[in-house]
């Protein structure tokens, strides 16, 4: 094989493997999307800011474990601080912490506007969002923190490819809590009351089955996700309260081109929006933003409801 083909294949494998660990957090994102819309037919408008509150939780949580190793703050963290299991528990803090949020922003933000006309729900949430940042902003301060990788920073070198553990570890973890969450909504009781809740909510607890507490287990999960997606994607991209909007926002793109009805396809737009944003960086860069969105458009022209969307929605 010549070395300009080889250089060219190796170009494409790097776009590959970035596109799917980008990709990967648009589709933990998206189904995070999904999964509120389903069961309640709202959507949580503050979801970037549980991303960015998210890394934060994990930054302090790995900072206090982490204080009688050298760590001087959150800014100041060692590459012991994620070492061992301080990351798989910060990861289960962040769940736990971001999870409850979810509870308070359905309490609070959209089930005292649920079933009622107009769409006071989105104000709502984006304003619990301004809220929650605000109270970041007041704890952790503006600055963007550099969290240290669980397997370190080097890159590893595969085939003429570059690509860091971390990145590895979101598409690993992405891929293994989609799976999961399939399985428990198509194999679990809990699965298939939500899919029940999601059917016809009425119907459901004519059934017997709790619809409240399956919307706000929704909250919680979805939450929850996003939380722990901004843990993950803090050390690539380095933790900020002001990262998130940008990637709820593309994920948000990736259901809607999807199908925000459709878990799968969801998940499905999340993976190619990410392969489509590497994709276009390795043309034109500055591109990049234009040629996602008119495809968007030009895809929900022709598919109103998404690719894999089966419902009518209402326009906003």
């Amino acid at each position: 094989m010549s070395g300009g083909l080889f250089a060219v294949l190796a170009t494409y494998l790097q776009v590959l493997v970035s596109g799917l660990a980008v990709g990967g957090i648009y589709a933990l994102i998206a189904l995070s999307f999904s999964i509120t819309f389903t069961t309640t037919k709202t959507l949580n408008f503050s979801q970037g800011e549980f991303i960015s509150f998210g890394a934060f939780v994990g930054v302090a949580t790995l900072y206090f474990m982490s204080a009688h190793s050298g760590s001087t703050g959150i800014a100041g963290l060692t590459d012991r601080a994620s070492a061992g299991f301080n990351y798989p528990v910060a990861a289960l803090v962040v769940g736990c912490v971001t999870g409850v949020l979810g509870i308070a922003i359905f309490v609070a933000a959209v089930r005292p506007f649920a079933g009622k006309p107009g769409m006071s729900w989105v104000m709502s949430t984006i304003g619990f969002g301004i809220i929650l940042q605000s109270i970041g902003l007041a704890v952790w301060g503006p600055a963007p923190v550099k969290l240290p990788s669980p397997f370190g920073d080097d890159v590893l070198r595969f085939a003429g490819v570059g690509v860091r553990p971390q990145e590895l570890l979101v598409l690993a973890v992405a891929v293994a809590v989609m799976i999961a969450l399939d399985l428990v909504m198509r194999r679990t009781r809990i699965g298939k009351a939500m899919r029940a809740v999601a059917h016809n909510p009425a119907v459901a607890s004519l059934m017997g089955i709790n619809v409240a507490a399956i919307m706000i287990g929704a909250f919680v999960l979805s939450s929850a996700l996003a939380g722990l997606g901004g843990l993950l994607v803090a050390p690539i991209a380095s933790a900020s309260l002001f990262m998130g909007l940008g990637i709820a926002l593309k994920a948000f793109s990736g259901a809607i081109m999807g199908g925000l009805d459709n878990p799968r396809g969801c998940i499905f737009g999340g993976f190619i929006l990410g392969l489509l944003e590497q994709g276009i960086a390795l043309w034109q860069a500055q591109w990049r933003e234009i040629v996602i969105f008119v495809l968007i458009i030009l895809v929900l022209a022709v598919w109103p409801n998404g690719l894999f969307g089966s419902r009518a929605m209402d326009k906003v």
